[in-house]
This record gives structure tokens, C-alpha cells and sequence, in this order.
């Protein structure tokens, strides 16, 4: 895992996951529950940021969600879990978010609410291991993350990666990584986003 990592890093994936992939997983999911996936997650900061974007764009409900969140290092799992951060790493979030998913501490950190804590599920995960879900994602989040593996390492993880999406789900990946046509069968939607056919 790498730390370098605050919310709404890559602001670009989280709007078209809010804009077009919950649009499509709410229309789809004919009121079962959406499965998200944060492989990598660091301490925290995307997980959490997606179940704001969820948060907002539901506002009434109407999705049953969760999302998983992983990483092989159990210090940045750790802080994740207790969801407390510097103003550096919320410098980027709308006010409103500031003021509905976050309580200042006498520090000066910003606290991650219960409400936005329960919706994330940490766990520890080593990408390389035998991945041990029993039901298939409809989005994973696996960002800035190969680019730490060899090429056949990398090839290994996106056929797991593919095996354990739903079929039109979505794969985010960091902006500096990307996935040779013939590496797997996912269709590149936008720069760093694809999908499952």
C-alpha cells in the first residue's frame, strides 16, 4: 500500500461514479444490494469518500449498498477504522460534506461520522492471495495500485479483478495506469474507467 492519499483524489472518478454508475446500479438493482469494492484502500479515504457520493446522490434511499474496503497493511487499516484525519486531507470536499459527515476535533482533525463509518466494512487483503468472496462486485475501485506490480503480476490480478465482477460492472483504476486491449475482456469506457461486457 502507498499513503499518499487524500479524499476525492481523482475527483473526475467519483463524478462519473455518481453521475452514470449509480444511475445505472440503482436502475439495476431491482432491490438487491449493490456490492463496492475499494481494493488498496489505504487509510480510508476513498472508501469513505464513496459512501458520501452514495450518501448524497440516495439522499431518500432507495439503494441498499456496501462497500468493502481492503488493504495488506494493518497501520494503514487501523487508521482508516478510526476515520480521524488533518485538514490537508479534506482540503478537497464540499463545505456541505465538511459539515454533514465530519465533527472537528479540539486537535483541528476532522472526524469521519458513524453514519459514513457504518457503511464501510475494513478488512485486511493481500491481492495476490485467493480472493475469499462467496458473491460478485458491481463496482471495484483498485486505483494507483498496480503500478506497483510486474506485468504478469498485474495480469494476474486483473483476470481475478474480472472474475469478481458482475457482469456491467465497473472498474476504476489510477489515472497514470491502464489495461492493454488484449490483457482482459474489459471495454475502456473513459480514461482509467472500464467495464465489464
Amino acid at each position: 500500500t502507498t499513503n499518499h492519499t487524500f479524499f476525492l483524489r481523482e475527483k473526475e472518478h467519483f463524478d462519473y461514479f455518481s453521475g452514470t454508475v449509480l444511475p445505472d446500479l440503482k436502475r439495476n438493482a431491482k432491490g438487491g444490494t449493490v456490492r463496492i469494492w475499494s481494493a488498496g484502500c489505504s487509510t480510508g479515504e476513498e472508501p469513505y469518500t464513496l459512501a458520501m457520493v452514495i450518501k448524497d446522490y440516495l439522499k431518500e434511499g432507495g439503494l441498499n449498498y456496501r462497500i468493502l474496503a481492503t488493504d495488506i497493511s494493518k497501520k494503514a487499516l487501523s487508521k482508516a477504522v478510526l476515520g480521524v484525519y488533518p485538514d490537508e486531507s479534506v482540503s478537497n470536499i464540499p463545505l456541505m460534506w465538511k459539515m454533514n459527515y465530519f465533527t472537528k476535533t479540539a486537535e483541528g482533525l476532522y472526524k469521519v461520522s458513524d453514519e459514513i463509518k457504518s457503511a464501510v466494512l475494513f478488512r485486511r487483503l493481500n491481492l495476490m492471495d485467493e480472493f475469499p468472496f462467496k458473491r460478485k462486485f458491481h463496482t471495484i475501485f483498485c486505483r494507483n495500485v498496480m503500478i506497483y506490480f510486474r506485468s504478469d503480476t498485474r495480469a494476474r490480478l486483473l483476470k481475478k479483478i474480472y472474475d469478481v465482477l458482475e457482469d456491467g460492472g465497473y472498474l476504476f483504476i489510477g489515472k497514470s495506469e491502464s489495461i492493454l486491449k488484449n490483457e482482459t475482456g474489459f471495454k475502456h469506457v473513459l480514461p482509467s474507467v472500464y467495464r465489464k461486457d
